[in-house]
C-alpha cells in the first residue's frame, strides 16, 4: 500500500472505529457485527504498525497499547473543580427553594433539574481542535491528577468531537464501575489471592491509580458527564439544552433525568429515582438538584467550596444493624486464608443476610472489628454483604481485638504472607481444606466438568485418604468407589451408578484440550481467560515449562517506550505459570499427567454455525445466572448470536437471570424484544440439561 493511500485508510479507520465505539457504547444501537468491528480493528493495528507516522494519539488501538507510565503529572484546575452542599431532608431541599427565592432577582423564573448522583470519581475531559488532550482527576479541587493514558481506554468517552462541537471544550464528570463489572472483578482477584475491593467506588478509583492502562483497559469502567468545565460551554441558555448537546456530540450522559417547576415537583422526582437506584449499571447515593437556567448561575454565585445554584440530596443508606457472633476462616484452594463474618441473621434490601466477606486480614485490623460487635452491614455494589462500619459505641470491654491465625486452621500448618500481597497462605500442599477446593475446581464446569464430583463426594475423597492430588482421580478404583457412602445424618447412602457416571467423566477429561487443563491445574493468576490466552500461544501442556512465549511477555514488561509490545498475555500469569513449572510440585504433576498419557493439546479453531435459532440474533445477559456470563457469551457466538450489552431494535432475546431490574425488561417490552428466562436460553443453545438416572450429587 502507497503512502498516501495507508494514510486515507487509516484516518477511515480510526473514524469509523470511533463511530461504532459511540453507536454501541453511548447510544445502544450497534450497526455492524463484532466480527466486522474486530476485523477493522486488527485492519487498523497492522496499519499503524507499518506507517507509524501516522498513528494519531486519539486513535483507538491506544486504548490497550499505552506504555506504562512513571507517575502521574499534576494539574490545576481553572476554575477549580468544586463539591456539592449535601443535605439528608426535605426539609433542606424545601429551605435550599426559599434561600433561591431570596437571592434571585426579582421577577427571575426558573425550573429545577433533577439526575442520579453518581458514586464514582470525578473527572475533567480536556478538548483541544475537538481532540481528548487531556483528563485529570479532581484531586483536592484546586489541583488534581492527569490520567488521560488511563481515561483514553474507556470506550464510552469519545477521543475526537464532531465539527459541531466547540474547538475548545471541558467537560466534567463522574467515571465510575459498573456494578457487575465490580463483582468480576473481585472474583478474578480473590481467586487470585490478591486484594479485593470494598466498593465500585473503591475499585474505580483504584483503577484509574494503575501505571499501566493495558492493565486499566481491562477494567470495566465507564463515565457520566453531567457538567461544563472551563471553556466552551458559555452559550448554553440552560443545563438541559447543554446535556443534549453533549449527548449529541457523543459524550455518555445520565439515563435518567426530570425536570420539574416547583420545589414539590422536584421531590417527587427524587422519591422516583430513589425507586430506581438498583437498575442503573453505576451505584447512586443520592440526587442531584440544579437550576436549568445556566443564566442565573452568575448572579447567585459560589462559596469557597460548592455552586450555590445546587444541592446533592442523599438518600438514607440501606444498611441494617446486626450483630457479629464470629469470624470463621476459611482456606482456598491456592491456600489463602480469608476470613467470613458470622452474623446475627438480618434483613437487608430484600434478603436474609447471616455471613459477609471480610476479605483478609488488614480489613479486620483498619475497621478494628472484633467479635461480639454490633456492625453496620451493606451490600457492596449491591451485591456482596459487607461490614460498613462498627457501633464502637455498644462495644464492651469484654469484646476484645480479634487474633489472625497464625497457623493454617484446617491442617495447623505454617502460614506466610508474600511481599507485596495481602493474602496470608498456607503452605503445606497437603492441606485437606486446599486439596479438597482444588478438586473441586479440577472438577469444574469451566474446567476438566466432571459433574459427580460434588463438594459431599470431593470431602470424601480427601477425608478418606483415597485422593492426595487431583491426578489420583485416573487412578481411583471406580468399581470399589461404588460402595462409598455418601450418606449424612446417620441415613447411609451408597455412590452407587455415580461412581461409573463420575469414571466415565474422568476419562473424558483425558481429551479436554490444554486451555481447560490449564485452568483445572488451579496456578494463581490463571482465570478460564487468561487460560485461554496462553493456551492459544502454545501446542501442548509439555511446551510450558521454560516457555519461550512466557519468558518474551516478561521481557516485554521490561522494555519502555517504542520498543515495547502489545501482548495478550499478562504479566502476573506468566511469572504464576512458569514459577508453578518450576516447583518440585509443578514438576511432579507433569511427570505423572504423561506418565498417565495425558499431554492436553491446543483446541482446534471452532468455527460458528451458520443455522439454528440464535444465527443473526443480538442476544443481551441480564440478572443472575447458573453459569458464568463469559461462558454463555462464547456459546451463543458459536451459534451464530451476538451478544449486546445493552438492549436495542436489533436485540432478539433479552435472557432475565434473577433479581432483574424492570429498566431492561420494560424496553424490551417496549421494543418488541423476547424476554427468555435461563432454561430457554439452554434450550436455544442445545445444552438444556436433563436429569441423570441415579445421579446423586
Amino acid at each position: 500500500m502507497e503512502s498516501a493511500e495507508a494514510k486515507s485508510r487509516i484516518e477511515w479507520l480510526v473514524a469509523e472505529i470511533n463511530r461504532n465505539d459511540r453507536l454501541y457504547y453511548v447510544e445502544a444501537r450497534p450497526v455492524i457485527a463484532d466480527a466486522d468491528y474486530d476485523r477493522m480493528y486488527e485492519e487498523l493495528i497492522a496499519l499503524e504498525k507499518e506507517f507509524p507516522q501516522y498513528k494519531d494519539p486519539n486513535s483507538p488501538t491506544v486504548r490497550v497499547s499505552g506504555a506504562p507510565i512513571d507517575g502521574f503529572v499534576q494539574v490545576r484546575h481553572e476554575p477549580p473543580m468544586k463539591s456539592l452542599d449535601k443535605c439528608y431532608e426535605k426539609g433542606d431541599l424545601v429551605q435550599f427553594d426559599a434561600f433561591l427565592r431570596r437571592e434571585m432577582p426579582g421577577g427571575a423564573e426558573w425550573r429545577y433539574v433533577v439526575e442520579p448522583k453518581i458514586d464514582g470519581v470525578s473527572m475533567s475531559l480536556l478538548y483541544e481542535d475537538r481532540r481528548l488532550v487531556r483528563a485529570a482527576t479532581r484531586g483536592n479541587g484546586e489541583v488534581g491528577d492527569d490520567v488521560t493514558q488511563n481515561v483514553r481506554t474507556i470506550r464510552s468517552i469519545p477521543k475526537t468531537l464532531p465539527d459541531d462541537a466547540p474547538d475548545m471544550l471541558e467537560v466534567r464528570g463522574e467515571v465510575y464501575m459498573t456494578r457487575d463489572g465490580f463483582v468480576r472483578l473481585n472474583e478474578s482477584l480473590d481467586e487470585a489471592g490478591r486484594q479485593t475491593f470494598m466498593n465500585p467506588r473503591n475499585a474505580c478509583a483504584g483503577s484509574l491509580k494503575l501505571l499501566d492502562p493495558k492493565v486499566v483497559a481491562t477494567r470495566p469502567l465507564d463515565m457520566v458527564v453531567y457538567n461544563a468545565g472551563g471553556v466552551g460551554c458559555d452559550g448554553f441558555r440552560s443545563h438541559t439544552e447543554m446535556i443534549e448537546a453533549f449527548r449529541r456530540w457523543g459524550f455518555p450522559v445520565a439515563p435518567w433525568s426530570r425536570t420539574a417547576s416547583t420545589i414539590e415537583e422536584a421531590i417527587a422526582a427524587i422519591d422516583e429515582l430513589g425507586g430506581l437506584r438498583h437498575d442503573f449499571r453505576f451505584e447512586m447515593d443520592g440526587a442531584v438538584l440544579k437550576v436549568d437556567e445556566r443564566s442565573l448561575y452568575g448572579g447567585l454565585g459560589s462559596t469557597a467550596h460548592s455552586p450555590r445554584w445546587a444541592r446533592a440530596y442523599k438518600y438514607a443508606p440501606e444498611r441494617a444493624e446486626t450483630v457479629l457472633r464470629g469470624i470463621t476462616v476459611q482456606v482456598g484452594r491456592s491456600g489463602v486464608l480469608t476470613p467470613v463474618a458470622e452474623l446475627e441473621p438480618v434483613e437487608l434490601a430484600g434478603s436474609v443476610i447471616s455471613r459477609a466477606t471480610l476479605h483478609n486480614a488488614d480489613q479486620i485490623a483498619e475497621q478494628d472489628i472484633r467479635v461480639g460487635d454490633h456492625v453496620w452491614l451493606v451490600k457492596a455494589g449491591d451485591v456482596i454483604p459487607a461490614i460498613d462500619g462498627v457501633l464502637k459505641e455498644k462495644r464492651t470491654d469484654a469484646i476484645v481485638p480479634y487474633v489472625f491465625p497464625v497457623a493454617c486452621p484446617v491442617c495447623g500448618g505454617p502460614v506466610e504472607r508474600l511481599e507485596g500481597e495481602v493474602a496470608i497462605r498456607c503452605v503445606n500442599p497437603g492441606c485437606p481444606a486446599q486439596l479438597q477446593r482444588r478438586l473441586q475446581h479440577f472438577a469444574s464446569r469451566n474446567a476438566l466438568d466432571i459433574k459427580a464430583l460434588g463438594g459431599r463426594v470431593a470431602d470424601l475423597l480427601v477425608e478418606r485418604g483415597l485422593v492426595k492430588d487431583p491426578l489420583d482421580l485416573f487412578t481411583l478404583d471406580y468399581d470399589a468407589l461404588q460402595d462409598l457412602d455418601v450418606g449424612e445424618a446417620g441415613a447411609p447412602r451408597k455412590f452407587g451408578r455415580n461412581a461409573l457416571n463420575m469414571k466415565a467423566a474422568v476419562d473424558a477429561a483425558r481429551t479436554m484440550p490444554l486451555d481447560r487443563w490449564l485452568f483445572a491445574t488451579g496456578i494463581s493468576n490463571v482465570g478460564a481467560t487468561v487460560a485461554r490466552d496462553i493456551a492459544d500461544a502454545h501446542e501442548r501442556m509439555s511446551d510450558l515449562p521454560g516457555s519461550p512465549v512466557l519468558a518474551e511477555v516478561l521481557a516485554n514488561a521490561e522494555r519502555k517506550g517504542k520498543d515495547r509490545r502489545v501482548l495478550p498475555i499478562k504479566v502476573e500469569a506468566a511469572k504464576s505459570v512458569l514459577a508453578f513449572f518450576e516447583s518440585e510440585y509443578g514438576k511432579a504433576y507433569l511427570e505423572r499427567l504423561i506418565s498417565l498419557g495425558i499431554d492436553p493439546v491446543r483446541a482446534a479453531p471452532e468455527e460458528k454455525a451458520t443455522e439454528g435459532p440464535l444465527v443473526g440474533a443480538g442476544v443481551v445477559l441480564t440478572g443472575s445466572l447458573s453459569r458464568p456470563r463469559s461462558e454463555y457469551a462464547k456459546l451463543i457466538e458459536l451459534a451464530g448470536g451476538t451478544v449486546q450489552s445493552a438492549v436495542t431494535g436489533k436485540t432478539r432475546y433479552l435472557v432475565a437471570g434473577e433479581n432483574v431490574g424492570a429498566t431492561k425488561t420494560e424496553k424490551a417490552k417496549a421494543l418488541g424484544t423476547e424476554v427468555i428466562d435461563e432454561n430457554r436460553l439452554k434450550e436455544l443453545l442445545g445444552i438444556a440439561e436433563k436429569p441423570v438416572q441415579g445421579m446423586l450429587f
